[in-house]
């Protein structure tokens, strides 16, 4: 059977690259993959409420790859929601997507969310609290790699792609007092794009019913998935739900698994 293309999308603050053990072993299993590398850093696609112009930066991005055969996509967390938000809007590129710890947003949630935002609550209720106050440069690779390797949410990470964070999510600058490594993906970007959190989701999909097939792998230790919960995303992938052992970071913490479930989760899809 001949593998199709692959569109990997990736979480918020973590540029494609750091992705990089997954996706290469999925080129191993015969994959063609392809990704943007930083979804929200072009300015002719603003972050705001909901993300409309991200989906916008994703679909052009699939077109021009979907011209042969449509395509399949793979999203984490952010990256999810938005692939399955393309191929809502755009059937005819996609074939299927695999979920990756992105549980879809809806019912009595997706209204306090709605609420909050009115409210101007809804960084006192997500990361982008975090986000803000992220911080954002170190001397040299070695002290960026020092600090995250003492960040108790790095700590189950596989070391290859921690190494791969700090080498693709960071960046040598020359600063004032002389050369220094700085964060490479935005955090007002990234907060941006946390306080955007579609809180319209069902009504989305009532509008542009999925006319593929949609699995999600979660993880069995992930607090996003237990907050969020599974109603919506068990009826919008009618059921195609599978748990690996891992957090919501499980695609870090144990990539090579993650890419043996995502070449899984596509030869269901596509049998």
């Amino acid at each position: 059977m001949t593998k199709p293309l692959i569109v990997f999308s990736h979480g918020n603050s973590f540029p494609a690259s750091t992705y990089g053990v997954m996706l290469n072993d999925l080129r191993q299993r015969g994959f063609q993959v392809e990704a943007i590398e930083k979804l929200g850093h072009n300015p002719r696609y603003p972050v705001t409420d909901n993300w409309p112009h991200l989906v916008q930066e994703l679909t052009d991005f699939v077109t021009p790859l979907a011209q042969a055969s449509p395509v399949f996509l793979v999203g984490h967390s952010l990256g999810g929601i938005l692939s399955m938000m393309v191929a809502a809007q755009s059937p005819a590129l996609v074939s299927g997507v695999v979920l990756l710890d992105a549980p879809m947003l809806g019912g009595w949630r997706a209204n306090l969310l709605k609420v909050g935002k009115r409210l101007s609550m809804a960084e006192s209720l997500s990361p982008a609290a975090v986000s803000r106050k992220r911080r954002t440069s170190w001397p040299n690779f070695a002290e960026a790699l020092a600090h995250f390797q003492h960040k108790r949410v790095f700590a189950k990470w596989a070391p290859e792609v921690l190494h791969d964070y700090v080498a693709h999510g960071t960046h040598d600058e020359q600063g004032p007092h002389g050369p220094r490594r700085v964060l490479s993906f935005d955090r007002d970007i990234e907060s941006a794009i946390y306080n955007g959190l579609p809180d319209n989701l069902e009504g989305y999909f009532k509008r542009r019913p999925l006319t593929c097939k949609a699995a999600l792998i979660g993880g069995l230790q992930s607090k996003e998935l237990r907050q969020v919960g599974l109603d919506f995303s068990r009826r919008i992938t009618q059921g195609r739900i599978a748990m690996v052992d891992g957090t919501h970071l499980f695609p870090m913490e144990h990539p090579l698994a993650s890419a043996a479930g995502v070449e899984a989760a596509l030869l269901n899809l596509m049998s």
